[in-house]
């Protein structure tokens, strides 16, 4: 980091959600690709037809909490015994479809679409009752929309759009600031679903900077901002409880109409990734950059 970069700041936190829309795992180092952290939105829950579901459908899903172990991810719920896929795992092909996209993917088999199911059918619609588990095919390209990234290629997996979102730790502080101000409880990060947290920052300021540096023990890794991450209802979810409420969505909307996206609520950046595939993110690492002036 040179004292010449306009923006100095750290990695406090790193997070990846393996099962989009699920819990997620907060680690101390994770590695870099080019379409996100290594394992984020890896797997995707879909119905019968391979349309995505999330906690916009099915609260219930935060309830399920990921994590790894001796090669495999294992997913736990209360109630449930913990089911172990193996990372390398995939069963017969699909095609499945996240928002606008329809892609080419894998079905994880009927043991995990039976604990799904299991876990979050009885709570479900009609149509929500029977779903399935999706691998995301790393031969396929998933690309972001290029009117974001200025033409330039950039891809994800199954993350809404954009390889990694991109929070700060003031921002938070902000939002539980009016939060307590109104009476309410603060909330921690699981709430934002960030992929980086940064430190150092004023309250979003990831708003507002270019390409950032982040220095790592085998080089530099960069990525840039370049969409404000409009918000759904997904925030207002308990992670704890998987009740959904209005605290958190009201509180936002009281500050953080977003012209640059109509008018839409947001927190936090969307980001694609420029360079340092394969390198590791650290939390303490040093991040640097300049602002972006539009």
């Amino acid at each position: 980091m040179s004292d010449t970069d306009d923006v100095q700041a750290t990695i406090e936190q790193l997070w990846i959600y393996p099962v989009k829309s699920c819990a997620g795992v907060r680690l101390e180092e994770a590695e870099l690709t080019d379409t996100g952290l290594l394992y984020d939105r890896a797997w995707m829950v879909v119905d019968q037809q391979g349309e995505f579901v999330t906690q916009r459908e099915l609260p219930r899903m935060a309830l399920i909490q990921p994590s790894f172990k001796l090669g495999q991810l294992v997913l736990r719920a209360p109630g449930m015994l913990s089911l172990h896929l193996a990372l390398d795992a995939a069963e017969d092909p699909a095609t499945v479809r996240v928002w606008n996209d329809t892609v080419e993917a894998y079905d994880m088999g009927d043991i995990a679409a039976q604990w799904f199911s299991d876990f979050l059918g009885p709570d479900a619609p009609d149509s929500l009752k029977r779903l399935r588990l999706a691998r995301f095919d790393p031969e396929v390209r998933r690309p972001s929309d290029p009117k974001w990234t200025g033409g330039r290629e950039a891809a994800t997996q199954f993350a809404d759009g954009f390889a990694v979102l991109l929070t700060s730790a003031a921002s938070l502080d902000e939002l539980n600031a009016r939060l307590v101000g109104d009476g309410h409880a603060p909330v921690d990060q699981r709430r934002v679903r960030p992929n980086i947290v940064l430190g150092g920052l004023q309250s979003h300021d990831e708003d507002r900077v270019g390409a950032l540096t982040i220095t790592t023990d085998d080089g530099p890794a960069v990525i840039e901002p370049v969409k404000p991450c409009a918000r759904c209802s997904i925030p207002d979810v308990d992670p704890d409880s998987a009740l959904p409420g209005h605290v958190v969505g009201d509180a936002l909307r009281g500050y953080r109409a977003d012209p640059r996206v109509g008018g839409a609520i947001t927190f936090g950046m969307n980001a694609i990734v420029l360079e340092g595939d394969g390198r590791m993110l650290r939390v303490g690492q040093r991040v640097s950059g300049d602002w972006r002036f539009d």
